[in-house]
């Protein structure tokens, strides 16, 4: 078989097409020339394509001019529309949930601070904080750690009450030691902050999610301040020290809340899979709670 037998190759047939869709009029219907890309013939019970390639673009098997013959990968509008509307979706889901878990700790936290007898309690009897603490700190690990127990529908929702349940009775614990009007202060600085932290980690071009080491570096140095702070004071109080520690821990979780709102967007370096909504909404509680209690600690005076 001499080589002009043989169909034309993949790079060969693709150039021939350019040459035809830049040498025919703009408009109209036209067809695909059949020495570019023969029909199938059948050999027995398959079909065989005759040298083509299994994989042809679209806008080159259709017979139809492509918008830009210089582009070979298919661009699918479509899936592309069902990937926001997921993403839109997804986000929507993750602050449904943490809505629902700022009013629950809210409300614990309001019958902390007005009822005179649960404050009392909860006061004189520190025992369940630190069982509330352990309880945070098992659920919270297995909710990070283990990924099918946060997948896996309802657990990951009795769960994320468990955590929340815990979370709020440690906060509202807190702030039963803080005068009324410090507690409100708080919470109004906190609002605004995430408002203002969310809408800017939204809008700018900044990738907080690309400095994954920077915030890791930044944990381990706000732990060890945090162990160094504890053992001082222990011993005796320094207001200035502990007044440090609160607004370096309030500006870590505030650029935290960045960091991890930006991880709900999904174009970033780093994203969230749409089925990881309990880790999102986890993360973003976490955050917020932490903003509170230190701000809590910067603005407020022990009540009486």
């Amino acid at each position: 078989m001499f080589k002009s037998d043989l169909p034309p190759s993949y790079e060969e047939s693709y150039q021939q097409q350019q040459e035809y869709n830049r040498a025919k009029p703009q408009g109209g219907s036209y067809f695909t020339p059949p020495h570019i890309f023969p029909t199938p013939v059948s050999h027995g019970a398959g079909i065989q394509t005759s040298g083509i390639p299994d994989i042809i673009p679209t806008h080159m098997s259709s017979g139809t001019p492509p918008t830009n013959p210089d582009n070979m990968e298919a661009f699918d509008v479509g899936a592309l529309c069902d990937n926001k509307s997921i993403r839109h979706a997804f986000i929507r889901k993750v602050y449904l949930i943490l809505a629902s878990q700022l009013l629950f700790t809210t409300a614990i936290v309001a019958v902390f601070v007005f009822v005179d007898p649960v404050r009392l309690f909860v006061t004189r009897n520190p025992a369940i904080y630190w069982v509330s603490l352990g309880v945070f700190f098992a659920v919270y690990l297995v909710l990070v750690c283990c990924e099918k127990a946060r997948r896996r529908f309802p657990l990951n929702l009795v769960l994320l009450f468990i955590f929340t349940l815990a979370m709020s009775y440690m906060t509202g614990t807190i702030s039963s030691y803080y005068d009324t009007k410090t507690v409100f202060l708080a919470v109004g600085i906190t609002a605004l902050v995430c408002v203002a932290v969310t809408v800017f980690s939204f809008q700018t071009k900044v990738d907080f999610t690309s400095c994954t080491g920077l915030f890791c570096v930044m944990s381990i140095v706000l732990l060890i301040t945090g162990i160094i702070t504890a053992i001082v004071l222990s011993f005796q109080y320094i207001r200035w020290l502990h007044m440090l520690y609160a607004a370096f821990g309030a500006i870590f979780f505030t650029l935290f809340l960045a960091y991890d709102t930006q991880l709900l967007l999904g174009n970033r370096s780093l994203s969230l899979s749409p089925e990881e909504y309990i880790f999102g909404a986890l993360s973003l509680y976490t955050d917020i709670i932490q903003i509170f209690l230190f701000l809590l600690q910067i603005t407020g005076r022990v009540g009486d």
